[in-house]
């Protein structure tokens, strides 16, 4: 099992070839290319491979699916015996991001599971039901 733990947006996150992970929001547009460089930690079959903080050379690639916005926070403050009262609603922005390859020093150590498409089979409708 080969994983990686990345930094974005303020947070360290576990990472997987082939897995998708709600981040931050990520200033790029959808469906395209996205490279992290912030790899703490990269672990591919026995080794393992700590930066200090960062490695030199390794990368994380992912392809960006979405934007979109998380669940509604709510913030309420009250101030008991004085009629105070505050009440204030966050969405944060999120996107979610296609873990696609990791990669160290230009070698590409994981990749995402290539999911083979299947063309629709033809079903062929025997000639007695077809004359009907």
């Amino acid at each position: 099992m080969t994983y990686a733990i990345i930094e974005t947006g303020g947070k360290q996150i576990k990472v997987e070839p082939g897995r998708f992970y709600d981040l931050e929001l990520l200033h790029a547009d959808e469906d395209s290319e996205y490279t992290i460089d912030k790899v703490l930690l990269i672990r591919h079959e026995n080794d393992i491979n700590v930066g200090q903080p960062y490695l030199e050379g390794a990368t994380v690639t992912g392809t960006i699916m979405r934007h979109l916005r998380g669940r509604k926070v709510i913030v309420y403050k009250m101030q008991p015996k004085k009629k105070t009262r505050k009440k204030r609603g966050h969405r944060q922005e999120i996107t979610r991001l296609m873990i696609n390859s990791i990669s160290l020093n230009g070698t590409v150590l994981a990749n995402a599971p290539v999911e083979l498409e299947k063309a629709p089979e033809e079903t062929e409708i025997p000639a007695e039901v077809a004359s009907e």
